[in-house]
């Protein structure tokens, strides 16, 4: 696309149908990534389906992936209020609007993984539920009225300033989703490497940006579950927003490269390399979180009688966890009991306490510290 005729200020309703007229297979560095991606993808799925209880650290995952897809969009809570909201329901009820938002992300995600398990395709449907459980909204697609802009940040050179119109006007939305999802959904009659067709229909959804608000964390959802769908991953879980957040600046800049340049290249290889070297990052925090569990369990198992391998999952669940929690797993109700098992715990430093007002919130500090890196 030639830059002098496209104009930020204006509604790109030229927006291109998919598929794009390009062969991004013919590029040599593209081809490279299109080996050694799906490697590292290959190895993380293996290493999840080989642990004993593979969502007891899928939630625990999906929350930083959480935290860190609304951080991008600006919207911040403390991994303190986070940890507390999803070990108290009562926590999670009274928190803070920011942390809410991260929580609902992760519902988000679960509800869509739920529905591609069950429809096996993308549709419409699914990706408004995403989006409202994200913005906890009824909203939908946005109307063809909508004065909707993208502009540059309060923090950004030129603050206020329209970067990107994204489409509008009646049925144009519309058309453009439709195309988005038999793109997404036709594998059978289509070539292209799955992984080329994540990069680019990501662009397409964020080109497209179909709701008022939430399309980037949305999107991000999408891509996830996409990779499931084609079982380039077993899970959808995949730290990929701490790559971008760590890139801002780059996505962006790529993502403005199609839309003025037409370079569909430097795009793909850009999201490749953010797969690829996610899947190695997380890789590693899986393998420093089961080698954490293993050395806690050895060491807590020869200085506590009642310790268990049960305990053991369910203190590395989660960051922050509550006496009743462990009660639960060892089916003890009594409180004078409770109190001398987390006394325990806490003298031998496997948790930590914390007092916030009545309640004590007991801390795995290993865990905090794996998760914060």
């Amino acid at each position: 696309m030639n830059m002098a005729k496209f104009d930020r200020n204006i509604p790109y309703n030229k927006l291109p149908l998919l598929p794009p007229p390009i062969n991004p297979e013919q590029d040599v560095r593209i081809l490279q990534k299109l080996v050694t991606t799906p490697r590292s993808l290959a190895i993380f799925s293996s290493k999840v389906s080989r642990l004993p209880n593979p969502f007891m650290l899928i939630n625990t995952i999906a929350l930083q992936e959480a935290k860190t897809s609304t951080e991008i969009e600006n919207i911040f809570t403390t991994e303190d209020e986070l940890y507390k909201a999803i070990s108290d329901e009562k926590k999670e009820r009274d928190a803070n609007p920011s942390t809410k938002e991260v929580l609902r992300y992760r519902e988000a995600l679960w509800d869509g993984y739920n529905t591609l398990k069950k429809e096996g395709e993308f549709t419409q449907e699914m990706i408004i539920s995403i989006f409202r459980k994200i913005s906890n909204s009824k909203s939908s697609i946005r109307a063809p009225q909508s004065q909707v802009v993208i502009k540059r940040g309060l923090s950004e050179y030129k603050p206020g300033e329209v970067i990107y119109t994204p489409p509008r006007g009646d049925k144009i939305i519309q058309l453009l989703m439709d195309n988005l999802f038999n793109y997404l959904n036709n594998s059978e009659n289509d070539a292209t490497d799955p992984l080329i067709k994540m990069c680019i229909a990501h662009y397409q959804f964020e080109a497209i940006h179909p709701f008022q608000d939430g399309n980037g964390r949305t999107g991000r959802i999408l891509n996830l579950l996409y990779l499931v769908k084609n079982e380039l991953l077993s899970e959808p879980f995949l730290f990929l927003s701490k790559y971008i957040i760590d890139n801002k600046d780059d996505y962006y800049f790529n993502l403005s490269g199609v839309t003025q340049r037409g370079d569909w290249t430097s795009w793909i290889l850009y999201m490749l390399d953010a797969v690829e070297k996610t899947a190695a990052f997380t890789n590693s925090m899986l393998d420093e979180i089961i080698n954490q569990m293993n050395a806690t369990l050895e060491f807590a198992s020869k200085r506590i009688k009642w310790y268990s391998n049960e305990v053991n999952k369910l203190i590395f669940s989660q960051p922050y966890i509550k006496a009743k929690t462990i009660g639960q797993v060892l089916n003890k109700t009594s409180r004078t009991t409770l109190t001398k098992y987390m006394a325990e715990l806490t003298e031998n430093r496997i948790l930590s306490p914390i007092r916030e007002g009545k309640e004590i919130y007991y801390i795995n500090d290993d865990l905090v510290r794996i998760l914060g890196k």
